[in-house]
């Protein structure tokens, strides 16, 4: 149905060809369109000039069915792509009296008074509606001209995501462009390669008409990503059983269905468990800790965390012995667990996951050169440690042992899940 749709998006902003920025609308609203079916043709990057927004504007329009524009709608003096689309598209600006209502409504709220300067956001192009903006003050843009469809979007991601949700994705749907069902599945992984998932599930995606695969590897990560131009060759149903035979394929690589983290996935296992958690790190820095706190009501599950980066801190944070790490040193098996164990005796956790390592780019040894990272972990049924040996740069390195410490964590509970669940039965029968 939507496969002879062409779909471009432009995001607009100096910042973000000058790499001040990350282009992150693109790859949300690539993710967007993919879960309903459409596969965006390009995507344009212009600077906040405005003879290149009407140019790639209007060559962008002449080609394409629908248009999703981001940036330049605010109040300031480089915001200034509703006016040049406009004149690219023959439109006059009209002034409308319900945004500023609502800019003088939210800056009420707000107790400030507003700024003459945010007037700007009141205007749209004659023939088009507005797209109201609950969390910010510029609002959307929303026009069919021409048999075409073009929506303009604000920058801001707290923004501009809930009103293509809420607002933009109900008005193709029923314009028929989006279909009601989910033509998109994402199957992530862990701790494999593009290569290694490839070959697991490739022969089960063979043959399979109107199936589009992609691949995304990302920190130890690899997203396969699973749609159909045409659902009513590829239905949902078929997508899903596909997906699960996926699954079954790639066995214990399998992290999830969709793009929950691993973090999310430990801490649903935790919960069934009804365990706790705490971790201690050094060259990640906080990263594990961050991880676990960015999920809501990680507080069932996760105690804290400890930063011990220097070796005194080990000692006074988590008790490790200073003769091991005398005799150890910090970067080694021994000190993994012994960090891995702190962390459950001082935050009273029933689990603990630790990182210690060369992150680089110097701090390395002959023996133990740069990316040499080792993993502690201690549960209830015992504890393991286990040694990376990474090649990146020290972000890379960092965010890569984070990745992989999380990643093997999972791994340890899914194997270990029955026989931690038979060791608390039994505990509870001797206690009892």
């Amino acid at each position: 149905m939507s496969s002879s749709i062409r779909v471009e998006t432009i995001t607009l902003g100096d910042e973000l060809l000058l790499g001040i920025r990350e282009n992150a609308h693109l790859t949300y609203l690539g993710n967007q369109l993919a879960h309903h079916g459409l596969e965006p043709a390009a995507n344009l990057v212009i600077r906040d000039n405005p003879e290149d927004i009407k140019v790639f504007f209007s060559d962008a329009w002449k080609r394409s069915d629908l248009i999703i524009t981001t940036g330049g709608l605010g109040p300031t003096t480089d915001d200034i792509t509703r006016e040049n689309i406009a004149q690219a598209l023959g439109e006059q600006l009209v002034f409308d009296a319900s945004v500023e209502s609502a800019l003088k409504e939210r800056f009420s709220q707000l107790g400030q008074s507003m700024p003459e300067i945010s007037l700007r956001q009141c205007y749209r192009p004659e023939n088009a509606e507005i797209l109201k903006n609950p969390y910010g003050t510029a609002p959307g843009i929303w026009l069919k001209k021409d048999n075409k469809i073009l929506v303009m979007l604000p920058g801001p991601a707290r923004e501009m995501h809930p009103m293509f949700e809420e607002q933009v994705v109900p008005r193709l749907q029923k314009e028929g462009l989006f279909p009601e069902i989910d033509c998109y599945l994402q199957i992530r992984t862990a701790g494999v390669g593009e290569s290694a998932v490839a070959e697991k599930i490739e022969h089960l995606l063979k043959g399979k008409k109107s199936l589009l695969i992609g691949y995304c590897a990302h920190a130890g990560m690899v997203d396969v990503r699973l749609s159909s131009l045409d659902s009513d060759i590829l239905s949902e149903q078929a997508l899903h059983d596909l997906a699960d035979a996926c699954r079954e394929a790639l066995g214990e690589d399998f992290v999830c269905l969709g793009d929950r983290t691993i973090a999310e996935v430990i801490f649903r296992e935790l919960r069934n468990l009804d365990k706790t958690l705490a971790v201690a790190e050094s060259c990640t820095g906080g990263l594990l800790s961050s991880s676990f706190t960015e999920i809501p009501g990680i507080s069932k599950v996760f105690h804290g965390g400890a930063v011990c980066y220097h070796n005194d801190a080990k000692v006074q944070m988590l008790d490790v012995p200073e003769s091991m790490l005398d005799q150890h040193g910090a970067v080694s098996e021994e000190i993994a667990i012994a960090m891995a164990t702190g962390a459950c005796e001082k935050y009273g956790a029933d689990y603990g996951l630790s990182v210690t390592g060369f992150a680089g780019p110097t701090g390395g040894t002959q023996v133990l050169p740069v990316g040499s990272i080792y993993l502690g972990y201690c549960s209830p049924v015992g504890v393991w440690a286990k040694k990376l040996n990474l090649r990146g740069d020290r972000a890379s390195n960092r965010r890569r042992a984070a990745t992989a410490a999380l990643d093997w964590m999972r791994r340890k509970l899914r194997k270990y899940k029955l026989e931690e669940v038979f060791a608390a039965a039994d505990s509870e029968d001797f206690n009892s």
